[in-house]
């Protein structure tokens, strides 16, 4: 009942959203004198902090369209090159040949928000390299008679992607699916599979929860299994594509993430409302920006989520050698051929330093100098893969390290 009890709050206040938007767009830039002027900018601006009290379920563009390589700009088209009911294998192909390029898979998390939410990470890659990125599609929008969808089905689709994409490829993964990389690559390497790429990177992921818990790993914890199924889990109404999919709601994950850091998030909204009234729209687009990319949603499969939160964030089955796929043990020190790079943020609250670097005892056959760790100074969970620490001084290392694998 969660789910359609949001739809039906969702549909009562739309009228109120719509015209708090035209509104704001009626007085975005009027043209009385200043105290006129001034009077209609708060109100202005009061309506549009109304109107984005929403939450969005279509996936942003990336609008990526150009990069600048050696001064030239150079045009971006994307291509899905594999798809299944669950996500597609996007590539940004650039207008000139990337062949020489390293070819890397982005493996974006599936935990809430969309594949836009690594814009930057991808817009930064481009220029050194032919890039990929999985774009997970949104579970209420997946007929039932998709499937299931768990974590072992999400293990399958990198396996997959990676397959498609052929031997030689570099692997990134940003948060929760590091874990999982790390066993696709673990069973890929056990196979002895043609397409075990030749690095992979792990940026602030879950590998070893057990490690310097957060809050987020300290409530994984908190509740049996069956607290998760009975209280986040939902049914998507009949009105969507995926109607009657059994989901964790993204409304629900935006909720639990607003609340970790409700201060910051009342404050930035006051300093936008500051901004639009001030006139400086420079500053207020970009609150915008980022809120409409925080405030659009996906759901998962709720098969994927009760199986994640009891395999890495509660039973630890990968750092403690126990997780299995499909019936078969996976055994991280099957990856030998596979250079491996772990990324950790010194002030990451959701993912805290150490919980990643984890992978580099799991991966003891990998030589030690193929194995290298980075703890960055003074960042965050985001900033670890956007934002000026992540270009100016995350990347190059990143940059380095998969040219140094080729």
């Amino acid at each position: 009942m969660i789910y359609q009890a949001f739809q039906a709050q969702t549909d009562l206040l739309a009228p109120l959203r719509a015209t708090a938007g035209m509104t704001n767009a009626f007085w975005r830039e009027p043209l009385l004198g200043p105290i006129g002027n001034t009077w209609l900018r708060t109100l202005a601006a009061g309506a549009e902090l109304i109107a984005q009290t929403r939450v969005a379920h279509d996936r942003p563009a990336f609008g990526i369209e150009q990069v600048n390589i050696g001064g030239v700009r150079i045009p971006v088209t994307e291509e899905i090159i594999a798809q299944t009911s669950f996500g597609a294998l996007l590539h940004f192909r650039k207008a000139r040949s990337d062949a020489n390029q390293p070819r890397v898979l982005l493996v974006a998390p599936m935990a809430g928000h969309f594949a836009t939410l690594l814009r930057d990470t991808v817009e930064t890659l481009l220029p050194d390299h032919d890039v990929y990125i999985t774009d997970w599609f949104n579970a209420r929008d997946i007929p039932r008679g998709a499937g299931r969808f768990g974590f072992d089905e999400y293990i399958a689709h990198l396996i997959q992607f990676l397959d498609r994409l052929g031997p030689g490829t570099h692997v990134i993964a940003v948060c929760q699916p590091c874990a999982a990389l790390l066993a696709a690559v673990a069973v890929m390497a056990d196979q002895g599979h043609r397409a075990q790429p030749r690095s992979m990177t792990l940026m602030a992921g879950p590998i070893d929860t057990r490690i310097s818990p957060t809050s987020v790993n300290q409530f994984a914890k908190s509740h049996p299994i069956d607290w998760f199924e009975r209280h986040l889990i939902s049914v998507v109404p009949a009105r969507h594509r995926g109607a009657h999919r059994r989901v964790y709601p993204g409304f629900m994950q935006l909720i639990a993430f607003l609340s970790m850091n409700l201060p910051r998030h009342l404050r930035a909204h006051f300093d936008l409302l500051r901004d639009r009234v001030s006139g400086d729209d420079a500053k207020a687009q970009h609150a915008r920006d980022f809120y409409d990319e925080y405030f659009a949603v996906l759901d998962l499969p709720a098969e994927f989520y009760l199986e994640t939160v009891s395999r890495v964030f509660q039973d630890h089955l990968l750092p403690r050698r126990r997780l299995v796929w499909r019936g078969e043990p996976v055994d991280t020190r099957a990856i030998r051929a596979t250079a491996l790079l772990t990324i950790e943020g010194e002030r990451d609250d959701i993912c805290a330093p150490g919980q990643t670097a984890a992978a580099q005892e799991l991966c003891e056959r990998v030589p030690s100098s193929r194995r290298l760790h980075h703890l960055q100074p003074r960042v965050g969970h985001y900033g670890v893969f956007a934002g000026r620490g992540w270009r100016s001084e995350i990347y190059p290392r990143l940059r380095s390290f998969i040219a140094a694998s080729q």
